[in-house]
């Protein structure tokens, strides 16, 4: 019989023996706290990447895999919690008279409102990338009150500045608009250099993505 075996099991453990089963148990709690919180998004990414039920490819919008995790540290904006759509453009180009841009302006705002009651579920974010003076009457048309948009400008500290450049490079899409999940993870972008995306094939991806996924979902 080896030493093990003549230990009796009646004999209440060691401190230490209870500290490790204690730490055992708290990771345990943590990981499955961990999956809990992110099962809504695992579902939703395993839907749409694996499973791919009739229609739940995308119309427009081209899928980010692996998701690339927005540096929220170095944004002003609360990017988790909701589904965002995030714009980077400087000032000096965002006026009235330069249609490109406000049209993308305005392809994001309508794409909300087409949420119906799920668009408290989804936030517009314009990163301002310069620090010029945002055109009044644009502040006025897409200010959060009456658009859901947030202004945010680019940070000013160098490092966090070029951590935010880096993110917004990947790929290559910087032009893009950007959709972050509600973890701030960019999973999905829709190209802007030829042309304003199409406002009914934008609004049926966000539409699915929002159906897939309940985290926010509205209440009757």
């Amino acid at each position: 019989m080896n030493k093990d075996s003549d230990l009796n099991p009646l004999i209440p453990a060691s401190e230490g023996q209870s500290i490790d089963a204690a730490t055992k148990r708290g990771r345990i709690q943590m990981i499955l706290l961990f999956l809990v919180c992110a099962a809504p998004v695992i579902v939703s990414y395993f839907t749409f990447y694996v499973i791919k039920p009739a229609g739940g490819n995308t119309k427009i919008g081209e899928l980010v895999y692996p998701v690339q995790s927005a540096p929220v540290d170095s944004i002003d904006a609360p990017l988790q919690g909701k589904w965002t759509m995030l714009i980077a453009r400087p000032s000096a180009e965002c006026k009235v008279g330069n249609d490109q841009c406000v049209n993308l302006l305005y392809l994001m705002r309508q794409v909300r409102i087409a949420m119906g009651r799920e668009s408290q579920r989804v936030q517009l974010v314009w990163l301002v990338t310069d620090q010029g003076d945002i055109d009044p009457e644009i502040a006025k048309a897409y200010d959060q009150e009456v658009a859901g948009f947030t202004f945010v400008r680019m940070p000013k500290d160098p490092a966090k500045k070029n951590e935010v450049e880096k993110w917004l490079e990947l790929d290559g899409k910087k032009s893009a608009i950007h959709l972050l999940d509600p973890r701030a993870d960019r999973m999905m972008r829709f190209a802007t250099d030829k042309e304003v995306p199409d406002f009914k094939k934008t609004s049926k991806d966000l539409e699915k993505l929002l159906k897939w996924n309940a985290t926010g979902k509205a209440t009757q």
